[in-house]
């Protein structure tokens, strides 16, 4: 399940894609029409900002915009940067991994060759999709 971090950080970015190359968004818009606290999108936004997706302006005409064009930001990127791994278990995570403690030998589990399965069907979606696909541009 999403976490609400991340669900509201993609509306956020949806709304800013959508927003195109008309300026800078502030937060005050994007908080009002996704209906997002506030506090908590300002803390989703810097979030993004440090790690490359946003940019900012401050003063007159300032908000949040992107750095990078939506069709070169994967969901997964997004999916990653504000939520962790895309893995369900630990031990099947390609960016995250740690060795289950209760697991003798990952080799014969049936329950990591599983989740493997999983956690790769779900990133070839989510590399598939764009913020661009997500905002219909």
């Amino acid at each position: 399940m999403l976490s609400k971090k991340t669900k509201y950080g993609l509306k956020a970015l949806i709304h800013i894609a959508k927003n195109g190359g008309k300026g800078p968004v502030l937060i005050s818009s994007i908080s009002e029409k996704e209906r997002i606290p506030k506090k908590f999108l300002e803390a989703i936004l810097l979030d993004l900002k440090k790690f490359g997706i946003l940019g900012s302006k401050k003063g007159k005409g300032g908000g949040y915009y992107l750095l990078k064009e939506p069709k070169d930001v994967s969901m997964a990127t997004l999916i990653r940067v504000l939520d962790g791994p895309i893995a369900m278990l630990p031990c099947v995570s390609l960016n995250f991994y740690e060795r289950c403690e209760d697991c003798p030998d990952e080799q014969i589990c049936e329950l990591n060759r599983f989740m493997a399965q999983v956690r790769d069907n779900t990133l070839t979606l989510l590399r598939q999709k764009t913020l661009h696909d997500l905002a219909m541009l």
